[in-house]
């Protein structure tokens, strides 16, 4: 080597994964690259589809963008851009942009290609991170399908607030002033109201009410409401559940940020789910019900094709289950009399997650006060019975464990399910832990909030328990990713020999079961596995990088899932055949596992001390 070679090969050989390979794969990188030094004049050069490179950053700053012009990445010393192409063969679709000109090294695809078969970890390198970058970039990407979109992007208008001692007519003025038809009302930084133009209709002029009494008096209190990072469809669904139209949007600490109106959100309707889920919560009758439930799966099909996150159909699907059994309940108290006291019908499992797929099945409960007579018990038990029936008749099957409302196991009092709960954890058997996976997802649907806000708050004192916490690590960790020896799927065979991986059972509820140990640990009380990651970066309990990739894995296991079911592939549910992949995604499919390994190993050494 001459000295000039010697000096680059002084840095290549501190670069990843030149730092993990033999010094002749430095070596040939060494002796086959070529130099350039970018600048802003000759950037267009480089990124060509009929030429591509790899390039690795000596020196300089540089953005990476794409196609909509915007910044996919920034790349610095050390960096590799180029990659992709050199991967997949497909046509290069970002752009360069120099932010500091400097000192380039170039390999071109016939010298990328020996390193890659030549020295294994140099090709799990690059696919490894091409398959970090795809999840990234295609999670992070802006869309513009309504259902995805946050509802933080269709904020226009600051908060307008008022204090409850105002007076009507100040309210009024105030909507006057700022063109609005709704306000919120605040006390101590946080909601207790909402005062509507309907309501000034309705309330006081319609009741000759004195304009200069306190709003208070007027007002809607304890308002349903919605985080600024929930998702549109969400709203929608809120908003048609409870039939109110202008709905207070809150950020993470409750503080009131703005308010979103039916008429914000219609503009954005686009999709036939929305339509459903409203004709559901309107249906007269158990007829109507299972008339619009046989819709479900040809609108899921056409709705997964205007979608970039497919990942969103467990969102929708949960829906659909929640305006069923809403409906239902309603419908039960028509018959049969209101109910007789206060009542929470819970759901749990993925329902509870909002992760549901086509394949699954029930998971509900009824939360009922302590100390019910029998006649009040008799009620109950007829309620759960028929709601659970007439799922399975709108197609949602019965659940093989009985977890459902019909089950007096699963129909009980604040008391007696506090108790269960308390002998899972107390004792924590593997038929315990099974329970927990399950009902340690839990989500209320309708009745009283109040009643189950109280049992989530017993919950989360019952549950801090390190031993607890250990088993449930301890037992995430007997169940392994498909993956073997010399990193190959480890597959199993149907009936007519087909290979398959099940991706639910092998990766999906690997991460879930993760997420929730953490989450519980944390105290939080979202069920939504991707809710509990956003939530835990919080706190110190698992690294940031960590979070993002158990979320980048989930989405991505999920996506393959729920493909595979929508095209009905003819394998076991929830299955797919590693063998029809490409190789780049199956490539991308072992680095998901790989990660997923990594996240049980670690909650394993975090609450079991290491002693696996």
């Amino acid at each position: 080597m001459s000295v000039e070679q010697q000096e680059v090969a002084q840095y290549v050989y501190l670069q990843a994964p030149f730092s993990m390979l033999d010094n002749s794969a430095c070596d040939y990188f060494v002796n086959h690259l070529d130099v350039i030094y970018l600048t802003r004049e000759n950037q267009a050069l480089w990124l060509q589809s009929e030429h591509p490179k790899l390039f690795l950053i000596r020196s300089g700053l540089y953005d990476l963008v794409d196609a909509k012009g915007d910044v996919v990445t920034r790349l610095a010393q050390g960096d590799y851009f180029g990659f992709p192409s050199l991967l997949t063969g497909e046509a290069i679709q970002n752009k360069l942009a120099v932010q500091k000109e400097g000192i380039v090294y170039m390999l071109n695809q016939e010298h990328f290609d020996f390193l890659r078969r030549e020295y294994k970890p140099f090709e799990q390198y690059f696919v490894r991170a091409h398959a970090n970058r795809l999840l990234s970039s295609h999670y992070k990407s802006k869309n513009d399908s309504w259902s995805e979109r946050r509802i933080s992007e269709l904020m226009t208008r600051t908060a307008i607030t008022l204090s409850p001692d105002a007076s009507i007519r100040q309210s009024a003025k105030k909507m006057k002033e700022h063109g609005v038809s709704s306000i919120m009302v605040i006390q101590h930084a946080h909601l207790v109201g909402v005062v509507t133009d309907r309501d000034l209709r309705n309330r006081v002029l319609a009741d000759e009410v004195d304009p200069q009494e306190a709003v208070s008096s007027i007002m809607t209190t304890n308002p349903k409401f919605i985080f600024e990072n929930n998702r549109v469809f969400s709203a929608l669904h809120l908003m048609l559940k409870y039939n109110i139209h202008h709905l207070p949007v809150l950020d993470e600490s409750h503080n009131p940020i703005g308010m979103l109106t039916s008429t914000d959100l219609l503009r954005q309707q686009k999709s036939d789910p929305v339509q459903l889920i409203g004709r559901i919560y309107k249906a007269h009758n158990v007829t109507d019900l299972k008339r619009y439930a046989k819709e479900v799966p040809d609108l899921l099909k056409s709705f997964s094709h205007n979608i970039d996150d497919i990942s969103l159909i467990g969102k929708l699907l949960s829906g659909l289950t929640d305006a069923l059994t809403s409906r239902l309940i309603r419908l039960f108290q028509e018959d049969h009399g209101a109910a007789p006291t206060s009542f929470s019908f819970i759901c749990f499992g993925s329902q509870a997650r909002e992760e549901q797929t086509l394949h699954s099945d029930q998971d509900n409960g009824l939360l009922l006060p302590n100390d019910l007579t029998q006649e009040q018990h008799t009620y109950f038990k007829k309620m759960g019975e028929f709601v659970c029936e007439q799922l399975v008749e709108c197609g949602i099957r019965r659940c093989p464990g009985n977890i459902m409302a019909s089950s007096d196991l699963c129909r009980m009092s604040v008391n007696d399910w506090s108790e269960r709960f308390f002998k899972w954890i107390k004792s924590p058997t593997p038929e315990a832990m099974l329970n927990c996976k399950i009902f340690f997802d839990l989500r209320f649907i309708e009745g009283s909030n109040s009643l189950y806000t109280a049992f989530c708050e017993q919950l989360v004192r019952i549950s801090r328990n390190d031993l607890f916490y250990a088993a449930m690590a301890t037992d995430i960790n007997n169940n392994s990713v498909p993956i073997g020896l010399f990193n190959k799927f480890k597959t199993q065979k149907d009936d007519n020999n087909h290979k398959y991986i099940d991706l639910k059972k092998r990766g999906v509820v690997i991460i879930n079961d993760i997420v929730r140990l953490y989450a519980l640990k944390a105290g939080i009380k979202r069920a939504n596995t991707q809710e509990r990651l956003e939530a835990l970066l919080k706190y110190n309990l698992i690294n940031k990088d960590d979070i993002y990739n158990l979320k980048d894995c989930w989405r991505f296991l999920t996506q393959l899932r729920l493909s595979t079911q929508i095209n009905e592939e003819g394998l076991p549910s929830n299955c797919i055949n590693p063998n029809k992949l490409n190789s780049l995604e199956r490539h991308q499919l072992k680095e998901a596992f790989y990660l997923v390994k990594q996240a049980q190993q670690g909650a394993a050494f975090k609450f079991a001390r290491g002693s696996l």
